[in-house]
């Protein structure tokens, strides 16, 4: 490492090599900042910075009482990507195989559309849509969010509501009224977690979200758009691809 290095990468680049090699395995303490300050001879400030980049690399986790210590690996969960148009059924199966006991709360309500669902929506202009939030728990874990956009159909109830049981999609809806859904349509990216999503999905420094963009359409319609937003560290995402042959 080079001399004009910050000092505190010294301690970072040595724990976590510590940690990578398992000398310090999950779950193992790390050292409080006096004992760095005596062991690496740096400052106060060196070994709270060193602690701090730890962290957000998703390395140590701080616990009240306790000080940090090294993160455990965390197991990956599927997370099933298919064309149900209900993400309640799709995530409850795929809580049903991890032996887990999925639930949710929603909200739905009238909301100005942002300009990217203005634009995925094909609105022309902002309007108001129905936008719901939902929490997606398992074993009373939030492990999803998930918001939903639909355009207003003439005579839809314009009310806000709330609940804890399966709310049918405006792709469900459509379908089951005699409008085909033909086709949807995917984008994943990665991404820093915003703080409220931080604190909804309770994700420790350092780890990213996958944010799932869905849309359904019906012939040159997008009837529903979606926003899902999972932890990166407890999901991999499964797709299955039809053949072309």
């Amino acid at each position: 490492m080079a001399n004009s290095d910050p000092v505190y990468l010294r301690v970072v680049e040595d724990i976590r090599r510590q940690i990578i090699d398992g000398t310090l395995p999950p779950g193992a303490p790390i050292p409080s900042r006096h004992q760095i300050t005596r062991k690496y001879s740096v400052g106060e400030t060196a070994a709270r910075h060193a602690l701090r980049v730890l962290a957000q690399e998703g390395l140590i986790i701080s616990r009240v009482g306790s000080g940090h210590r090294v993160r455990e690996k965390p197991i990956l969960l599927p997370l099933h990507r298919g064309r149900s148009p209900e993400p309640h059924t799709a995530f409850a199966s795929d809580m049903h195989a991890g032996g887990r006991h999925p639930s949710w709360s929603w909200r739905s309500e009238l909301a100005d559309a942002p300009p990217d669902i203005v634009h995925r929506l094909r609105l022309g202009e902002s309007g108001p849509v129905m936008r719901t939030r939902h929490i997606f728990r398992g074993d009373g874990r939030p492990l999803q969010l998930l918001t939903t956009y639909e355009p207003i159909e003439p005579g839809q109830g314009q009310g806000a509501e709330e609940g804890t049981y399966e709310r049918r999609s405006a792709a469900f809806r459509l379908a089951a009224s005699g409008t085909p859904i033909t086709e949807i349509s995917e984008a994943v990216h990665v991404r820093v977690p915003q703080p409220t999503e931080s604190d909804l999905l309770e994700l420790p420094a350092g780890v990213q979200v996958l944010q799932i963009e869905r849309t359904y359409w019906s012939g040159d319609r997008p009837v529903e758009t979606s926003d899902a937003v999972v932890p990166g560290d407890r999901f991999r995402l499964v797709y299955g691809i039809p053949s072309p042959l």
